[in-house]
């Protein structure tokens, strides 16, 4: 069995596992269950984030792991994110203190602002009196006093990662933002190289479950129709090429741009099918076709931060509207 898989070295020194299981809609009630089945397959990353409101459930596992002794404590990598309801600098240190009561952890791997758009407690009305230059200062802060090891932006575009950089004390280690077959994040990627920031995949599959995510109120999204990376006639062709599922050559090709991953998943089999993917590479060739395949979609808009001055999509909202 492959245990942590390869690694990435973040600019400060510290490892983190390229392959990591994420958990956003990983309910309470099955999330206990997919990272006993993560753990036990080889993953040592563990992604989560307050807003997801499974922390307490994936904290118990690691508890039991870690005071059992199957695991210690440095050999797992878990990433967090503050919810944008509490962008503000002064309330970043109690937010990850809490999160870091319900993993019953003295500190997380990394911490993410997890939208750069700030709102009220509520998240009932926009904060625009709020820049994420600001909410960087509070997660400098958390990351100054060890509660975080490495701290990062999600949901961010190519200008706010400019933009924290010229003005950080401790500069961005990690970028974690939506990126697959059909929204490859180009321009993005090569940015975060050049100033040495490593870089996630979220939704590495093209998140075929989104659809049926429902709100706290049980009010489902509307989705824009999609293409399914799954059925691309390249992913196909090559999957049975290397005997590979599609989702497993769909992960490889990130894993090859030298991309960090966290495909979700609650199925075991799936979960331990995602992690199996190191014994096999795919050609020069193979990852140009994969590369210019001319589908392309963004899937995660979040339109709830439309109108704000730190709005990440606001030039793409006026493209498709």
């Amino acid at each position: 069995m492959t245990v942590g898989g390869p690694m990435i070295t973040l600019y400060n020194g510290r490892q983190m596992p390229q392959v990591g299981l994420g958990t956003w809609m990983a309910y309470p009630n099955e999330v206990a269950a997919a990272v006993r089945t993560a753990l036990d397959a080889g993953y040592r990353l563990i992604d989560t984030a307050t807003c997801y409101g499974n922390e307490k459930e994936i904290g118990d596992v690691l508890h039991e792991y870690l005071t059992s002794g199957k695991l210690k404590r440095e050999e797992l990598f878990v990433t967090t994110k503050l919810w944008c309801s509490h962008n503000r600098p002064s309330e970043v240190e109690g937010q990850i203190r809490e999160s870091l009561m319900k993993l019953q952890l003295d500190y997380v791997d990394l911490y993410l602002a997890h939208m750069p758009a700030a709102f009220n407690h509520e998240m009932t009305e926009q904060d625009h009196s709020v820049t994420l230059e600001q909410t960087w200062t509070g997660l400098e802060g958390v990351y100054e006093k060890g509660l975080a090891k490495a701290i990062g932006l999600s949901n961010v575009n190519c200008e706010q990662v400019e933009r924290v950089q010229k003005s950080a004390k401790v500069k961005i280690h990690n970028v974690q933002v939506e990126c697959y077959l059909y929204f490859p994040q180009y321009e993005l990627v090569e940015l975060c190289k050049k100033h040495n920031i490593s870089f996630t995949a979220y939704a590495p599959l093209g998140s075929p479950g989104r659809v049926n995510w429902k709100l706290p109120s049980g009010a489902k999204l509307v989705w824009a129709e999609a293409k399914n990376p799954l059925e691309n006639d390249v992913v196909m062709k090559l999957a049975t090429k290397y005997k590979k599922t599609s989702a497993q050559i769909l992960l490889r090709h990130l894993l090859q741009r030298d991309l960090a991953i966290i495909p979700k998943s609650t199925n075991e089999s799936r979960i331990k099918e995602n992690f199996n993917i190191f014994d096999f590479k795919l050609t020069v060739e193979e990852m140009k076709e994969l590369n210019d395949v001319k589908h392309r979609q963004r899937l995660f808009f979040q339109d709830f931060m439309e109108g704000h001055p730190e709005d990440p999509f606001k030039a793409e909202r006026v493209q498709t509207s």
